[in-house]
Formats: C-alpha cells, sequence, structure tokens
C-alpha cells in the first residue's frame, strides 16, 4: 500500500470526510531536506469534515496530525494541511474550476 492510499484511508477512517483530496508534492521539493527518492514524503491535504465544527484552525490541525502521526514513521517529511467543516465556503474560492 502507497503512503497516500494509508493517508486516506486513515483519515477516511477516523474523520469521515465529505470531501478529499491527498496530493503527493514530493516533486516539488527536490533536492531539500527530507526528500528522496520515490517520492511520498511532502503531501498536500484538502478535507472537509464536520468533525471540524467549531474547531479553530490549530485544533483542526492537531486533529489531522493525531490522525496522521503513524506516517512520520512511514516516510512522511512534510505535510500542508487545508481542513474546513462541512458548510464552510473555500476561501480560495471553487477547486473544481
Amino acid at each position: 500500500m502507497t503512503l497516500a492510499a494509508w493517508i486516506r484511508d486513515e483519515l477516511q477512517e477516523r474523520l469521515h470526510p465529505v470531501e478529499l483530496v491527498v496530493t503527493d508534492e514530493s516533486e516539488q521539493h527536490h533536492g531539500h531536506v527530507g526528500w528522496r527518492e520515490g517520492g511520498e514524503t511532502h503531501f498536500r491535504i484538502h478535507i472537509v469534515s464536520d468533525a471540524f465544527a467549531g474547531k479553530s484552525r490549530v485544533e483542526r490541525h492537531r486533529l489531522v496530525n493525531e490522525t496522521l502521526k503513524g506516517a512520520f514513521a512511514k516516510g512522511l517529511h512534510a505535510l500542508a494541511i487545508e481542513a474546513r467543516a462541512t458548510g464552510e465556503p473555500d476561501p480560495r474560492g471553487s477547486r473544481r474550476g
């Protein structure tokens, strides 16, 4: 199983997102600390879940990081998180065009 698939499975199981996009951005960090051949070191997560309702940005990030703490042992170096509660507008506009 790839790390990306493991991340998706863990987030699905714990946070039951209505929207989830896991993007491997490792190639954008080629030559930087933590990068390795084959990727799966730097990820961006876009997640929308009821689990984030009433939580601050920091609390949301902590929840995702706690869910994925095992990923760092599997080779994850960096994680960018975009987390919203269900029904909250995307501050950057529509991702789907």
